[in-house]
């Protein structure tokens, strides 16, 4: 069968009722380390749904019940394994009573494959210990019968509640099983003194010593009493059995797991302050003037475009306003004062309510916003529209009072750093490296380039329109870029993992109790590589190195207990990667916004449906329609999909003097479309964050 390993991970951290590190790898047995908590399961791909269960909860019970201590020598570890077997067995079942039913069926199915391989023995001649474990196991299935004698040990293993019990229990197990086969075991007779064998000669037959030499050299088989018995240790062959039986359920074709961890980065080295970003565009564009000697025009275009958007952040402050009053209105709770109400009082014959009332109008929670900024190479032609609702955005957090951050992701302000003699510095590691984490580059960085806290934050807009527009535009007067901003690859995955630590530290600093994280991509990353130890020949110490993620590597998060089988598509891992962060932070909105080229418009449905299902037809007809649409099953609590073309419309009404009709109409149409889309996708957004 196909195994969920994720569900089966959860079922084991259920049942032991604490976050334990459940991991499923091609071994043979179970094995459970309690200092760390982890629980390692064989890959059972062979067993049903039923069987697979019933193991779960059976190594979990030895991880709950089983002490972490080495078992007395003077009792084989098999007996050990019967009793205690038993004893944790019916514990799981006493503390989940819906878990014997588990056991019921899945020793029922075992029994009814023979998998103890008993329906051509009898039971009855085996001895006690094999009895005994069949008895706990598949007892209900067969007819097991017992001695006085025998059921006075099987009561005692019956009634072992701690590790001692069992222990004890089968220790009486071991001597009874060792009393009965020294009874069953026949007399050994050895040959009177003297007399020759058939092969050899006597002991004082001088011409047999080779023969007596050869005797002398080979090893006693058994240890053996004369007159007596035969000294051979009884054994359990059913518990050899099961371990061998359990192996066979493991499947040859199952491929190694592997299991890896986010790493906690360092945000000292990861993020670039603000002031260190805006000073070296000052810096540069100051330069740049100074060497070029004429004006651009894009302080103009921004000033156009601020008092043409004010429209649209009027629309998302009245949204939010109202959105956040009915939410606190349907939140009221209305109590009796117990005063008298004066002007009721003339209705005391039919009415009964004639006390004062007092509605409460609980407080809001306050906001913060986090964005994430693409600043990606392929961002190049989308990267304007996308600073334009950007843009937007942040004048409605100043409006409504939000704090925010703005980040970007890049490979280029750390990719690009320089010492004073012009030599090019070493990369710094973002966490402490080793073997089994995700691995980061270290020219990776979030580039904060705005921010609430600063006072002047719309000079620091400036700044940014002034780079963005300089990279699409072409025009003469176009502003240079400064290196270390220059657009590069796309380190999302690496900026989302570096959210685990930004988000928590944006809520500490202030003071918010929800946070809203907005990411503003054209396009999801490929999947990241994971540190591995290797050993190579001509080196003598092992060598940290990177291995590709595959199907069979599981991301293990030991803060929410969850693991996350990676994708094979490139997208889905970045998917992952958001539910991994919606796990960690249920209180956060995950928001994507994604500025489309039309021609990019289908490939991207299809990443999230089926190009020949009902949902992507009617997708398709809403992008036509109203040029956006939103997707819901990426990991994003909302996916927002907006046509570049349609944001970069003038959305202003404006016709030439002495204009015919039709020539209004299509202005006026033209103008509706833009506010149409702005109104229907923020209108959402603000749905979402309020």
């Amino acid at each position: 069968m196909a195994v969920n390993y994720e569900i089966k991970s959860q079922l084991a951290k259920l049942l032991a009722t604490e976050d334990l590190v459940v991991e499923h790898k091609n071994i043979d047995t179970a094995q459970f380390n309690v200092h760390t908590r982890v629980l390692t399961l064989p890959m059972w791909d062979k067993a049903t749904n039923v069987v697979y269960d019933m193991l779960v909860g059976h190594e979990v019970g030895h991880a709950l019940y089983t002490p972490d201590e080495d078992p007395p020598s003077d009792v084989p570890h098999q007996f050990i394994n019967v009793t205690e077997d038993a004893r944790i067995e019916k514990l799981m079942k006493r503390k989940y009573l819906g878990l014997s039913k588990t056991f019921f069926r899945a020793y029922k199915e075992l029994n009814d494959q023979d998998f103890f391989e008993v329906a051509d023995e009898d039971i009855n001649k085996m001895n006690l210990a094999d009895k005994a474990n069949l008895f706990f196991k598949i007892g209900s299935f067969q007819d097991i019968s017992f001695n006085l004698a025998e059921r006075q040990i099987i009561d005692m293993i019956s009634a072992a509640e701690t590790f001692e019990d069992a222990v004890d229990a089968a220790r009486h197990l071991y001597e009874f099983c060792k009393e009965e086969q020294k009874k069953e075991a026949p007399a050994f007779n050895p040959p009177p003194k003297g007399e020759q064998d058939q092969e050899g000669g006597t002991e004082e037959s001088p011409d047999q010593g080779e023969g007596t030499a050869e005797a002398e050299r080979q090893e006693p088989q058994e240890e053996e009493s004369y007159g007596g018995t035969a000294e051979v240790e009884p054994k359990v062959t059913t518990d050899e059995l099961l371990e061998s039986k359990l192996k066979d359920l493991i499947s040859e074709a199952a491929g190694k797991n592997h299991y890896v961890e986010i790493p906690k980065v360092n945000l000292e080295t990861i993020i670039a302050s603000n002031e260190d970003i805006h000073n070296l565009i000052d810096s540069h564009h100051a330069r740049y003037l100074e060497q070029h000697g004429y004006p651009n025009n894009h302080d103009e275009n921004y000033k156009k475009f601020k008092r043409d958007a004010q429209k649209e952040v009027n629309y998302l402050v009245k949204e939010f306003e109202c959105k956040k009053a009915a939410d606190s209105y349907a939140r009221a709770a209305t109590s009796r004062t117990g005063v008298l109400d004066c002007t009721k009082l003339h209705t005391y014959k039919y009415n009964e309510d004639l006390f004062k009332k007092v509605t409460t109008f609980p407080d809001g929670k306050n906001h913060g916003l986090v964005f994430v900024l693409d600043w990606s190479g392929s961002m190049q032609y989308v990267l304007h529209d996308t600073i334009k609702q950007l843009f937007n955005l942040i004048w409605f957090c100043k409006k409504v009072n939000i704090p925010f951050e703005v980040y970007a992701f890049s490979n280029e302000w750390n990719g690009y750093r320089w010492d004073d003699d012009g030599n090019r510095l070493e990369k710094t590691s973002h966490y402490e490296e080793r073997e089994g984490l995700l691995a980061i580059d270290g020219d990776f960085t979030m580039m904060n380039l705005l921010s609430s806290k600063v006072k002047d934050i719309d000079k620091q807009m400036l700044n940014i329109w002034r780079l963005v527009e300089s990279m699409y535009t072409c025009y003469p007067y176009a502003m240079s870029t400064p290196r270390r901003l220059s657009l590069s690859g796309t380190p999302l995955n690496e900026a989302l993992i570096s959210l685990n630590q930004i988000l928590p530290m944006f809520q500490r600093e202030n003071k918010v109790q929800k946070v809203q994280c907005i990411v503003l991509t054209d396009g999801e990353a490929n999947h990241i590589p994971y540190h591995v130890v290797v050993k190579r020949p001509w080196e003598e110490e092992p060598y940290l190195g990177c291995n590709h993620l595959h199907p069979n590597t599981f991301i293990r998060d030991r803060q929410t207990g969850n693991t996350y089988r990676v994708p094979y598509r490139w997208h889905e891992f970045t998917s992952t990667l958001i539910t991994n962060l919606k796990d960690r932070f249920p209180n956060t909105n995950f928001i994507g916004i994604r500025v489309l080229e039309s021609r990019d418009s289908g490939a991207f449905m299809r990443l999230y449906m089926d190009q020949y299902s009902e949902e992507y037809s009617q997708t398709q007809k809403e992008w036509k329609k109203q040029r956006s649409f939103t997707i819901k099953n990426s990991g994003y609590d909302a996916y927002f999909a907006m046509s570049a073309s349609a944001l970069a419309d003038d959305s202003e009404f404006e016709v030439n003097v002495g204009a015919t009709k039709a020539q209004i109409k299509n202005a006026f149409t033209k103008s509706l479309k833009t506010k149409k889309l702005n109104k229907k996708v923020l209108g959402e957004f603000i749905s979402l964050i309020a």
